[in-house]
């Protein structure tokens, strides 16, 4: 053969390689026939190591995220939207669903107005089969901006139709208010129709608790198990709600049946970014723990089934969590007077019984004085809520113009105090999120890169197989 001409067939080559964004070699090979994202709502770095701390202080067990950050190496994304520095769960979700920037509070729609494909409209296009899971209402930002289009994350009745249009194959979390019609429990619906029954006629295996979610044998299964938001760990009814792992098993176990084209399945934790937004180190200590016994399950999926890429990420960082050091009191500045978060503030946060968020929607809107310390005795014992605290919740004084959850934030301050575990606010921020991967195609979010990369990276995945 000439010399031009092999070198014309290499050049060729390494082009067609390059365009299709894989290595030399079998490119299929890097491309997953699964794809299952892990996605800690309001989670960036230092969440990630708390959680990993407390869980070898308290429960003296490895934390498996962190261990995939450290063998597979991370990505960082930038969460801000369009138009301004710091984003919300909708705009951070539409970025990493279409590859394109949003505007605070719209699903996958860009600024002019324009729908744009998500990645569960890509897969479902391809011929995969598609999951979606939430410790949240399933049509809250996340899962809603990686499935459809809307204006508006709040026009949730839209939204709840957008899923019975798009029909995942798996829907598992709260928000069962928006399927149903009022005058059924807890229904919302103003237009009479019930959805779940919409579904079941469908095909679709409708499970009510945890018992139901174990025992179901569809490969099309809706679960709603909150009228709302699902519980947090901390105060959970088990036997009712399922945890985040139970959750990913089930969904790994129905998408895996009738699957040739393969599946992608999101699954969120928000009670994360809800604890992050009350201050609440107690819950999102046990939040941690949930989303990482779901990355267990996912990582196990993976063992017994290589062709298949597991992701774990968040969207944003939520209430500035800053574990230091700090003054015992203020009455002194001296090195006896200061501590240190170590184990023994870990602990103190074991005993802790109820959610701040659940805290204050029982103590109501003008609690007595009696009322609140019983509480703190009861659910925080070890704690002692100093005057300024008492006085903002009895009055509802917000702390500060950055932690506008008044009763939340105020007890979250309690628990700082005493622990060292503080919090810069109740709202989110602008840092950077972790992203780890592993399996075909993880080498595509490593780096630091835009949250805009990420959903291009899924994209280029899903449409190459």
């Amino acid at each position: 053969m000439p010399r031009f001409a092999l070198a014309a067939i290499v050049v060729c080559a390494l082009a067609l390689v390059g365009c299709a964004g894989f290595p030399i070699g079998d490119a299929r090979a890097q491309v997953p026939k699964n794809i299952v994202i892990v996605f800690a709502d309001g989670v960036a770095a230092t969440q990630w190591d708390f959680g990993r701390y407390s869980s070898n202080v308290l429960r003296r067990q490895p934390f498996v995220t962190t261990d995939l950050f450290r063998d597979e190496g991370i990505g960082m994304l930038i969460s801000s939207p369009h138009g301004v520095y710091v984003t919300d769960s909708a705009a951070a979700g539409s970025a990493m669903a279409t590859g394109y920037k949003a505007e605070n509070g719209v699903l996958s729609i860009t600024p002019d107005g324009k729908p744009v494909r998500t990645v569960m409209q890509a897969a479902k296009a391809k011929g995969k089969r598609i999951g979606l899971v939430s410790t949240a209402a399933i049509y809250d930002a996340t899962p809603a901006a990686f499935s459809m289009n809307a204006k508006s994350r709040r026009a949730s009745q839209e939204l709840v139709d957008g899923y019975l249009a798009l029909e995942p194959d798996v829907l598992l979390g709260g928000g069962a208010d928006f399927f149903f019609p009022e005058g059924v429990s807890g229904g919302k619906r103003k237009d009479g129709k019930d959805i779940v029954a919409a579904f079941r006629s469908r095909g679709w295996q409708v499970v009510s608790n945890t018992a139901e979610l174990k025992a179901a044998t569809g490969s099309r299964v809706i679960g709603l198990f909150a009228v709302k938001d699902m519980g947090f760990d901390i105060e959970s009814d088990r036997a009712r709600e399922p945890t985040m792992a139970e959750m990913t098993a089930g969904a790994l176990k129905a998408l895996s049946k009738e699957n040739p084209d393969g599946f992608v399945l999101l699954v969120e934790n928000g009670n994360t970014d809800t604890a992050g937004h009350a201050n609440d180190a107690a819950a999102l200590m046990r939040a941690l723990w949930a989303t990482d016994d779901a990355v267990k399950v996912a990582l196990d999926f993976r063992r017994s089934s290589p062709e298949t890429l597991v992701i774990v990420t968040g969207d944003h960082e939520t209430g500035g969590l800053s574990p230091t050091y700090a003054l015992e009191e203020l009455a002194s500045r001296s090195g006896s007077n200061r501590f240190v978060v170590g184990d023994a503030q870990i602990k103190m946060l074991a005993p802790i019984t109820i959610s701040l968020t659940t805290a204050a929607k029982k103590l109501g809107s003008k609690p007595s004085a009696e009322t609140l310390d019983a509480m703190v005795a009861k659910h925080f014992p070890g704690f002692k809520l100093d005057a300024d605290l008492r006085e903002s919740i009895l009055e509802r004084k917000p702390l500060e113009r950055n932690h506008g959850h008044v009763v939340p934030n105020a007890l979250g301050r309690m628990v700082a105090r005493q622990t060292g575990i503080y919090w810069g606010t109740g709202g989110h921020t602008s840092e950077p999120v972790l992203v780890g991967a592993v399996g075909p195609g993880s080498e595509r979010f490593r780096g630091y890169r835009d949250n805009t990369d990420f959903g291009k990276s899924l994209h280029r995945l899903i449409e190459a197989r």
